[in-house]
């Protein structure tokens, strides 16, 4: 038995030639788009990868639309394809927007709050006014650290006799004691043992030594209590000439000193 061949006839162009041979479907873009926005995407949604997911979105999207275009066109068949490409590639830059407004909120948050740590807590005047740390105190102002609940005061100097055994105090000086107090209005009780009270004296800021005799207070004793009021006398040695005394108070290891200039008559 005899088998026929049967052949799909070519078409034939101009004068009987062949015609031109279909062309394949490009439809690369529009499957690139589809893939890069779903990386994109997922890649926002931890927003600490907001850094790739801005460049693959902005990708997504430009292949999606060249995609869509192409299908548009009739080049291409995955119109569908390349529209939710460019759908996820929008998705992943709004994604990437907001991870990089949160990446950058939380670390200027974080280098606030170092920079807090590193430079201590900042006093401010009690009636509110500026200065903060950078003002100098008079005789019996108040320093205060609002996040401490704390406010600190040296009230003005005051003549003091040293006893006959002494160290700090210099032959033909004056001696001052001055009195520091430290309120806390804090819910937690204050431990002041690490509370540095010095004193410089003159203009060029020469350091005034502290004086110990035995008779008067070298710091704060025990902790105090929420709304509890502690007061220590020190007292520092200086030139008979000198008119003015430096008094540097610096609550603890975590607070900014604070500068109090007190006349000495």
């Amino acid at each position: 038995m005899s088998q026929q061949m049967h052949y799909q006839p070519v078409p034939e162009g101009p004068h009987g030639m062949p015609g031109p041979a279909p062309q394949a479907a490009r439809n690369g873009l529009g499957i690139a788009a589809l893939i890069l926005g779903i990386i994109g995407a997922l890649s926002g949604i931890p927003m600490l990868l907001f850094w790739i997911a801005g460049p693959l979105g902005i990708l997504a999207l430009v292949f999606g639309l060249v995609g869509a275009s192409r299908a548009k066109k009739g080049q291409a068949t995955n119109k569908g394809v390349a529209i939710t490409g460019t759908i996820l590639g929008v998705l992943a830059i709004i994604l990437a927007i907001v991870g990089g407004i949160v990446t950058v909120m939380a670390t200027k948050q974080a280098v606030d709050e170092i920079n807090k740590q590193v430079n201590g807590s900042q006093a401010q005047p009690k009636d509110g006014s500026k200065g903060g740390s950078n003002k100098s105190y008079g005789p019996g102002e108040f320093a205060t650290y609002p996040d401490k609940g704390l406010e600190v005061s040296v009230a003005k100097p005051a003549p003091y006799a040293v006893g006959d055994i002494a160290s700090g105090h210099t032959a033909g000086n004056k001696a001052y004691k001055v009195t520091v107090q430290i309120k806390n209005k804090g819910k937690a009780a204050f431990n002041p043992a690490l509370t540095q009270i010095k004193a410089k004296t003159g203009a060029d800021g020469r350091k005034a030594e502290q004086i110990i005799d035995g008779k008067i207070g070298i710091g704060f004793d025990g902790s105090i209590a929420p709304g509890a009021t502690a007061t220590v006398d020190v007292a520092f040695d200086a030139p008979p000439t000198a008119k003015e005394l430096d008094i540097e108070v610096t609550p603890d290891i975590d607070m900014q000193a604070v500068h109090w200039k007190l006349p000495t008559s």
